[in-house]
């Protein structure tokens, strides 16, 4: 944005406030900010104060709302836990204001999902990838991968020839699925394909055991195989089983691939040989995790808890010693499947629970938790930015939340 446009943005925004606060309030303290008269609600500043303009464009901003309706306590030092929350602040409004959500003026979080939501789809799914215009779900019952349009849940092709497709991931211009046999196998689809259908192409075959989660890193494919190994795919195939029990969910980071283990509750950093670096205990039976920047946010099913991991500093860098930032329970966790992230908002599938439940990320505040319908067993779970579509196992179909 231009020097400019952001000066010409400010005195429109807060003109538009001043004329707000002098309707409702009656009474302020006004004074001059980039040539425009400017008023604020807090009596206790002067429109002479070196600050006032500052102070005005982080109460229009929502960045704060004073120590009371008319008051700002300038002078007053500011506790750790109130430079916590302006803090939040700032990174709520940037990520609310700067989302697709927001240039589509989409607003709204529906508490009931219209059939027009409903995308019906081949075959009962269990997971689902957003490759930037399309969807891709994993049908294994049927051997199916259904490619669904994220504009407006148009089933688009499938395609047929997978055994027991399961994993899913968009990565270099294709999308990779896992084959969920002993060994197991690997799978691409070319999305340039025409047509209403067409037949998968095998990778390898020679897998570990039930592959399930599948990660890509820039240079190799990684899949976390239930059987108790981990496979990379880069020029050949290394399998790895040492250390490892039942890994199921698996993801990268920026820097590192992490991956869940059912068999011993942990979530696992590994090396780039496959040798385990870092364990962390999450909660009983993790699933499909996923990363947000800075945090690793891991489902147990078992336990019904979401378990949220600090893998990142502020400035982006791994942290040395990893570690459990808070452990998070109700809000409707009822055998929790599968995390999401659209950017701000952090969504959990609940098997069990015919539901998916909302967390806002930068602060874990809990946001409610949603009805998909009886017996829909909402399982695998993505984000295209503007919403979140969940597989619903029970019906065959994919919900646009």
């Amino acid at each position: 944005m231009s020097k400019a446009v952001y000066r010409s943005w400010r005195i429109v925004l807060l003109l538009m406030a001043t004329l707000v606060l002098v309707a409702v309030r009656g009474r302020a303290e006004t004074g001059m900010c980039d040539g425009a008269s400017i008023t604020i609600p807090f009596m206790d500043v002067s429109a002479s104060d070196m600050f006032f303009c500052s102070i005005a464009a982080a109460y229009f901003s929502g960045l704060t709302n004073g120590t009371s309706s008319t008051t700002y306590s300038p002078n007053d030092p500011v506790p750790r836990e109130q430079m916590a929350a302006f803090v939040s602040r700032t990174l709520d409004q940037g990520l609310r204001r700067g989302s697709r959500r927001a240039i589509l003026n989409q607003w709204w979080t529906p508490s009931v999902f219209a059939s027009t939501t409903r995308s019906s789809i081949n075959a009962a799914s269990w997971y689902v990838a957003y490759d930037g215009a399309d969807l891709w779900a994993t049908n294994p019952d049927i051997g199916f991968v259904t490619r669904v349009r994220a504009s407006d849940g148009d089933e688009k092709q499938f395609w047929v020839g997978a055994i027991q497709p399961f994993g899913v991931l968009v990565a270099q211009g294709a999308v990779r699925v896992t084959g969920n046999t002993d060994p197991g196998r690997l799978y691409t689809i070319d999305p340039r394909t025409l047509g209403q259908s067409g037949n998968v192409t095998l990778i390898t075959d020679q897998l570990g055991a039930f592959p399930v989660g599948i990660a890509f890193d820039g240079t190799a494919i990684w899949t976390a195989n239930q059987g108790g190994s981990v496979s990379v795919v880069s020029n050949g195939v290394m399998t790895v089983s040492a250390g490892f029990v039942s890994p199921w969910g698996i993801l990268y980071d920026g820097a590192n691939i992490w991956l869940t283990d059912r068999g011993d509750n942990q979530l696992k950093k590994v090396t780039s040989n496959a040798s385990i670096a870092t364990s962390i205990t999450v909660g009983s039976d993790p699933q499909q995790p996923i990363f947000d920047g800075a945090n690793i946010w891991v489902p147990n099913r078992l336990s019904n808890t979401l378990t949220v991991v600090r893998v990142k500093d502020s400035a982006g860098n791994p942290l040395t010693s990893p570690f459990v930032m808070a452990t998070l329970s109700g809000n409707g966790l009822n055998d929790p499947r599968t995390v999401a992230f659209d950017g701000q908002r952090i969504l959990v599938t609940n098997f069990g629970g015919d539901s998916v439940s909302l967390w806002k990320a930068t602060d874990l505040t809990p946001l409610g938790v949603f009805s998909t319908g009886a017996s829909t067993g909402p399982n695998g779970a993505c984000s295209d930015g503007v919403n979140f579509w969940v597989t619903l196992h029970g019906t065959a179909q994919l919900l646009r939340f």
